[in-house]
């Protein structure tokens, strides 16, 4: 009787004002900060965090305010940021166990699903990660060397820029190729032809889906992803990217099918296709179709991007210190010559342009933010509870520019990389593409090869 003259005596806005009052009342104890969860900024109700920057600068401020351990919330799930090299290093390297797992990202998950290398966990991932390894050393060593695959490939490159010397040009995507054709020698047993609409129209397709990935426009589908799905929005145009760029993976699988040789395997599809075969009574395993493509598409990702934004950044570096880009052009005449292509047998003999090459990664700050992992488990972290099942992501930028680590961290610096006597030395602080169990094995690959492919160039 209560609630029926209740209903009777209340008009449709007055009902508004209930329902959003009990929204705001469930969104607050939904989501009421955890006992010792690491601070942050005021959060809007239902929405979160959405509209807080996630780029470089903001997480620097919000490190400065919050510390190097702070937290966000995007809808109802919390976030942790980790900031500064201590920390990362804490998180990435000495608690690696408790956070060797990745969240299910939604904008994502439509097209990774879960599987493949990047992505997955558990033992699909241990599977795919191991065979994945063991092959592209397979393939990157021995008479099918990785090293032969960037001489090659360095040459059709200069060539290409010796064709455009008529007038400005811009190298984006003549690089991107050149260096996308490294992998796709391993992955697919051949290189494209810069001059390739396809192949050319597969890397922009892709370029767009990792720019409109960082858009908080594109973010707010993590957070009411099954509502998004319904409506347009840059979202669906980074799903319907990755959507062609699979279906031009599909037609390389299909053909490696029809052409397979399980007695001549060629490259990695290959082997993969054979092992798909010995791993039949495993299903848990995930060698299948559907997860050799997403295999290929992180093999690709991971062993493009960061060699190819590396070249890029060069460019600009030594355009803008011509000093350093002559000491460079002398210690490779005087080490390797003009009459024949880099080695990485000659990289102890070249610390000047080792050193060069790692400060330009370092100030190119090429993976400002490492992709979420998750805690496996409850874990401490700064003093902080990080409860099991938390998303966590690491600010890497704040590694490269931690004044606590480098002598001149916003300056142009090769002497960060060069002890007294002017030899080569390693830093720890010097993670540009992350640490730790989950690193893509073409991205490792990759991060090997960038010195020989720059210094082909270069030479």
């Amino acid at each position: 009787m209560i609630f029926q003259a209740l209903f009777e005596c209340m008009d449709f806005t007055s009902w508004l004002l209930v329902t959003l009052a009990a929204l705001l009342v469930t969104d607050v104890v939904r989501n009421w900060r955890p006992h010792n969860f690491p601070p942050g900024p005021w959060a809007l109700p239902i929405l979160g965090n959405i509209f807080t920057g996630l780029d470089f600068q903001s997480i620097n401020k919000l490190a400065e305010q919050y510390g190097p351990v702070f937290s966000l919330r995007k809808g109802s799930t919390r976030m942790v940021f980790v900031s500064g090299y201590k920390m990362v290093k804490e998180a990435l390297v000495n608690q690696m166990d408790s956070f060797v797992d990745r969240p299910v990202v939604p904008l994502f998950h439509k097209t990774f699903k879960g599987i493949g290398i990047a992505l997955s966990n558990g033992y699909l991932w241990k599977q795919q990660r191991k065979f994945a390894n063991t092959h592209l050393r397979y393939f990157g060593e021995g008479q099918r060397s990785l090293e032969k695959y960037i001489q090659v490939e360095s040459e059709f490159l200069c060539e290409a820029f010796k064709e455009e010397q008529r007038g400005p040009f811009n190298p984006h995507y003549t690089i991107t190729t050149a260096v996308c054709n490294i992998i796709s020698s391993v992955v697919f047993g051949q290189r494209f032809e810069y001059s390739d609409q396809t192949f050319r129209t597969v890397l922009e397709l892709d370029n767009e889906a990792v720019l409109l990935a960082g858009s908080p426009l594109v973010q707010l589908y993590d957070v009411y992803p099954s509502l998004l799905d319904h409506l347009p929005g840059p979202h669906q145009t980074l799903h319907r990217n990755y959507r062609e760029i699979m279906a031009f993976l599909a037609k390389q699988v299909e053909k490696h099918r029809e052409e397979w040789n399980p007695e001549d395997p060629r490259d990695f599809i290959d082997v993969y296709l054979a092992e798909m075969e010995k791993k039949k009574e495993d299903p848990q395993a995930g060698f299948n179709i559907e997860t050799l493509l997403v295999c290929t598409l992180d093999l690709i990702e991971a062993g493009t991007e960061s060699s190819s934004t590396t070249l890029r950044w060069a460019l600009v570096y030594m355009m803008h210190h011509p000093e350093i880009q002559e000491k460079v052009q002398a210690e490779i005449d005087r080490v390797i010559g003009e009459s024949r292509q880099p080695a990485a047998a000659d990289r102890p003999n070249l610390p000047f342009t080792d050193a060069v090459i790692h400060e330009i990664q370092r100030m190119g700050n090429i993976v400002p933010l490492g992709f979420p992992k998750m805690a496996t488990k409850d874990a401490t972290l700064g003093g902080y509870l990080i409860p099991k099942g938390t998303s966590l992501t690491t600010a890497l930028g704040s590694v490269l520019f931690d004044k606590n680590e480098w002598a001149t961290p916003d300056n142009f610096n090769p002497e960060h990389f060069l002890d007294s006597e002017g030899k080569f030395r390693r830093r720890e602080a010097f993670l540009p593409f992350s640490a730790g169990l989950h690193n893509t094995p073409s991205g490792m690959h990759s991060t090997k090869s960038q010195w020989n492919f720059s210094v082909g160039f270069s030479g």
